[in-house]
């Protein structure tokens, strides 16, 4: 396999820079450059030459094959961060022969490839670098550590259990199945697949995490929306006037809650409108903020709304700072109410998510209903005493959706889509 090199970090002017390279190749290609390389897995500062010319000092570090991040021998260099540094060394490195740049997410596929990673951990990882609340990077970190593929691993040791069991009762074609064997698979079917169904149960709420929530702000004409919107963004997201319609399409501002992404949405102000534009604006308002996840309905006293809150919707009263009684009211002027709203938007937001599973893939929904609806099959068909060769196979289809979950087989066609989303260098 040909040995690969690419900027492990982000472009630009930075402190440090990290350069990877991975590969047969990668020790001779570094001592090239470097002379003598220090012991695997201890840094070491070494001066980079190419061409009679010192690149840089860098600090060097040396993994063999199989305690690297490929499972490849690979050295990395921590170079200066400056912009011309960096293109000199990875300019001298395409210099060494047989090395070539590194392709979009190509070091994290030789890691899957090379056992070192399932394919729920990729997947963990491209959301760990995407990841843009503490919600997120822990629920990325916990899948890119393993825990998805060591459940899936487990649920496979129960059917494979199962299996033996039926493989072992079809010495018995001739006779009945013994009652212990039978009631012993039922039982380890039984624990997995509800072990699956609270796995896929928790897969919206999973979903939630890594995509965010949209809270929609509702209420009448200069209720001051816009306003309240601005003080929970912390910046003039909205335009403000004493204007009724000012707003005539839906604002978004994206920000963290409490760990958790979530899309406020300024909506238009519900009235009856005569001006075409704001009917539009009101009609779009009214459809994203029947469709949010949460709403909250900013009021003067008590509008007649076409839009009727639900049960965790959260009301309040407008203009706190107008106010003598505080109580279950808000000022985005004056930023009073403005602390307990978030702190109410994060509690209904948290005990959403509270139940979520670590499945936050379309393909990895499918592979947990392929597999409890295989293992459904197979108990009705041992409950029925039916033929054990064909309850077998349901196991077997059960097996491979899990195996193709964690990516050891029958995802080859899905790797070129998963690898091209990576930034060259991981």
């Amino acid at each position: 396999m040909e040995t690969i090199f690419a900027l492990a970090s982000a472009r630009g002017k930075a402190g440090v820079a990290v350069i990877r390279v991975s590969g047969d190749l990668a020790f001779a290609a570094a001592e090239a450059l470097c002379g003598a390389l220090p012991s695997p897995r201890r840094a070491g500062v070494r001066q980079i030459r190419f061409a009679d010319q010192v690149l840089d000092e860098a600090l060097v570090l040396v993994f063999e094959a199989g305690a690297s991040y490929t499972g490849e021998p690979s050295v990395e260099f921590q170079t200066h961060g400056g912009s011309a540094t960096v293109r000199s060394v990875l300019q001298a490195l395409s210099a060494q022969p047989g090395l070539r740049l590194a392709l979009p997410g190509e070091f994290s596929r030789r890691a899957l490839e090379n056992g070192k990673m399932d394919l729920t951990q990729i997947e963990g990882l491209a959301d760990l670098i995407d990841a843009e609340t503490e919600a997120q990077r822990r629920q990325a970190m916990s899948v890119m550590s393993g825990d998805l593929g060591r459940k899936a691993d487990a649920w496979r040791q129960g059917i494979l259990r199962a299996s033996a069991l039926l493989a072992a009762s079809i010495d018995f074609s001739d006779e009945d199945i013994p009652e212990d064997v039978l009631q012993e698979a039922l039982t380890l079917l039984a624990d997995v697949q509800e072990a699956l169904a609270r796995e896929l149960a928790g897969a919206a709420a999973a979903e939630r995490i890594k995509d965010g929530f949209e809270v929609a702000i509702v209420g009448a004409p200069n209720v001051g929306k816009s306003t309240l919107l601005n003080a929970l963004a912390g910046r003039e997201a909205a335009i403000t006037s004493d204007l009724a319609g000012t707003t005539r399409d839906v604002i978004e501002v994206r920000m963290e809650i409490m760990g958790l992404a979530v899309t406020l949405l300024d909506t238009a102000g519900l009235r009856v409108a005569d001006d075409q534009i704001e009917q539009i604006g009101i009609a779009r308002g009214l459809d994203r903020a029947q469709s949010a996840d949460l709403r909250i309905f900013l009021l003067e006293a008590d509008e007649d709304l076409p839009i009727a809150p639900q049960p965790e919707d959260i009301v309040l009263l407008a203009k706190a700072d107008l106010r003598e009684n505080a109580q279950g009211t808000v000022s985005g002027l004056t930023g009073k109410g403005i602390d307990d709203l978030i702190g109410r938007i994060g509690a209904v937001l948290a005990d959403r998510v509270s139940g979520s599973s670590l499945v936050i893939r379309e393909r990895q929904r499918h592979a947990l209903s392929v597999a409890i609806e295989s293992l459904g099959s197979a108990q009705q068909i041992l409950q029925g005493h039916g033929l054990v060769e064909l309850a077998a196979a349901d196991l077997y289809r059960a097996g491979a959706a899990l195996e193709m979950m964690i990516g050891r087989v029958g995802v080859e066609d899905l790797l070129e889509e998963i690898f091209s989303r990576f930034c060259i260098g991981k």
